[in-house]
């Protein structure tokens, strides 16, 4: 049976489509604000395949070739870049997808021609509000005294330690590449402050759900969550400005149902389903041109002015610093923890 898409005209698509992405809030919004929707205007089933994080897909896609069981993957802007270098992702453009024309040029090019920018986070300073008396407005806020082994720091495998490290250097009067001696400098400095290190982002919020730690960087979009579940928190987009987490959508170049695969895409990047995705999961959009309440679009990236106060990573060029900078990481920062 083949069912037809009413989109790019002469394409016709399988009747299953396998979406990797993740489990937990995510997998519930994505079902209810994307899946079913889509699902109702094609006629196409998906399957939701709720397995890996963003570099464990990316392995999988790499060890298998390319043909790694599913036609849709979320990832981000640096798994993205890496699968069209390595050939094992295919380009998108806006012929196949009518609306990535519709999206941030600047952000577009930051995850190259094989991901689609589909939402758009940044690196907020997330505190405990019952524990600080006035909310921080800067980075070197987590250097205050008070602060004092009541912060936690993400491990150099967690993509937020370079990003951090890298605001930090500007903060510094260095930059993001090529001279980020104050950057590390700055990290030294905090390494002393915390309590500690951890990869994973839900262990990360376990220690200012219950207190230990008062503030730590985080990823706007759960920031909020932890916010709409009651947690004495917030967060704030610090005066240097902050780097962006670019999600992407891609499709292996194995993928079984491509056709298909390039409709989900697009359907995601409608101006209706961006708007039900920010509204839904609390993140920015690629678009600015949806309409949100105020009330959300304050706290995410959603206009021309919101992209200005980004500080757009190059991608390519982190990747090809990490080795270095991983092993200055565990010399310079963790060895300085307390």
């Amino acid at each position: 049976m083949t069912l037809v898409f009413v989109g790019p005209p002469g394409l016709a698509f399988a009747e299953t489509l396998v979406v990797n992405s993740y489990g937990g809030p995510y997998e519930a919004i994505i079902e209810e604000r994307i899946i079913k929707p889509f699902e109702e205007k094609t006629g196409i089933d998906v399957v939701y395949d709720a397995v890996g994080s963003a570099s464990q897909d990316y392995a999988k896609i790499k060890a298998t070739q390319g043909q790694p069981g599913f036609d849709v993957v979320v990832m981000t802007a640096s798994q993205s870049l890496q699968g069209c270098k390595d050939g094992l992702l295919e380009k998108l453009d806006a012929a196949a997808v009518p609306n990535l024309a519709k999206l941030s040029s600047s952000l577009a090019a930051v995850a190259g021609p094989c991901g689609a920018v589909h939402e758009v986070q940044y690196m907020s300073l997330l505190y405990r509000t019952d524990k600080l008396a006035l909310p921080p407005t800067s980075w070197s806020s987590l250097l205050d005294p008070e602060l004092k082994g009541k912060i936690i720091l993400p491990t150099f495998q967690n993509i937020m330690a370079a990003f951090l490290m890298e605001i930090m250097s500007v903060a510094r009067g260095g930059d993001m590449i090529d001279n980020v001696d104050p950057g590390f400098a700055a990290m030294a400095e905090l390494a002393r402050q915390s309590v500690g290190f951890e990869q994973s982002s839900a262990i990360l919020e376990s220690y200012i759900k219950d207190g230990t730690v008062w503030a730590m960087p985080f990823w706007n979009g759960r920031a909020q969550l932890l916010v709409d579940q009651g947690v004495p928190v917030d967060y704030v987009r610090p005066k240097e400005g902050t780097i962006p987490l670019i999600a992407t959508l891609s499709v292996p170049v194995g993928a079984k149902n491509k056709q298909a695969a390039l409709a989900f895409i697009d359907f995601f990047l409608e101006k209706s389903s961006q708007e039900a995705w920010v509204t839904g999961y609390k993140v920015g959009s690629a678009r600015t041109d949806i309409e949100i309440p105020e009330n959300i679009a304050k706290r995410q990236i959603t206009t021309q002015a919101d992209l200005q106060s980004l500080k757009l990573p190059d991608l390519s060029r982190i990747a090809d610093k990490l080795g270095e900078w991983g092993e200055r990481w565990e010399r310079d920062v963790v060895s300085q923890a307390n």
